[in-house]
C-alpha cells in the first residue's frame, strides 16, 4: 500500500513522504490516526504542487536546523547518574535525560528525535540528534557517578 505521510512517523519517514507500508498498518493505524492518507494519482499532484509552493519555506526551515546543529555541536554534557560499586548505573540513561540536560541549556528539543543507545555504564558516549531529515547532529556526554559529581560541586 503507497501512502503519503502527513507528519513525520519515526522509522517510516517524513512528513510530505510517499512510502510503502503493509495493507493492515496503513489501513489499521496510519489513516486512522490521521498521520497518512492513500496516494492517489491526484493525491501525488496535490502534493508536488504543495512542495513546489513551499520550497522556500522549506529550505528556511533546513537552515534554521542547520544553525542550531552548528550550536550543538559545540555543546558537551555531563550527566549525573547513580551507579553501583562496579561501575554500572542503576537503570540506564536514555535520550530523555539527555533532551533534559539539554533543556538546562536553554535547548528546548524533543526527546523522540533523539537517539541513544541504552547507557549502562560510566563513561563517554554520543547521542545523534535528528533535527531536519537531512541535517542531524551528534552531541557528545559523560555518564558521571552522582557522588562524585556531588563532590565536584562542593570544591
Amino acid at each position: 500500500m503507497e501512502l503519503i505521510l502527513k507528519e513525520d512517523v519515526i522509522n517510516l519517514g517524513y512528513k510530505d513522504d510517499i512510502v510503502k507500508v503493509k495493507d493492515g498498518y496503513g489501513r489499521n493505524y496510519l489513516i486512522p490516526t490521521g498521520k497518512a492518507v492513500i496516494a492517489t494519482p491526484s493525491a501525488k499532484k496535490v502534493l508536488a504542487e504543495n512542495l513546489r509552493q513551499r520550497a522556500h519555506k522549506l529550505a528556511k526551515i533546513k537552515a534554521e536546523a542547520e544553525d542550531l546543529a552548528k550550536k550543538l555541536e559545540a555543546v558537551s554534557l555531563t550527566i549525573s547518574a547513580k551507579v553501583s560499586e562496579t561501575g554500572t548505573i542503576f537503570g540506564s540513561v536514555g535520550a530523555a535525560q539527555v533532551a533534559e540536560e539539554l533543556a538546562k541549556l536553554g535547548y528546548e528539543i524533543d526527546r523522540k528525535i533523539i537517539s541513544v543507545d541504552a547507557v549502562k555504564t560510566v563513561g563517554n558516549y554520543d547521542a545523534t540528534v535528528k533535527l531536519h531529515r537531512e541535517v542531524a547532529v551528534k552531541v557528545p556526554f559523560t555518564v558521571v557517578a552522582e557522588n562524585t559529581a556531588e563532590e565536584a560541586v562542593a570544591e
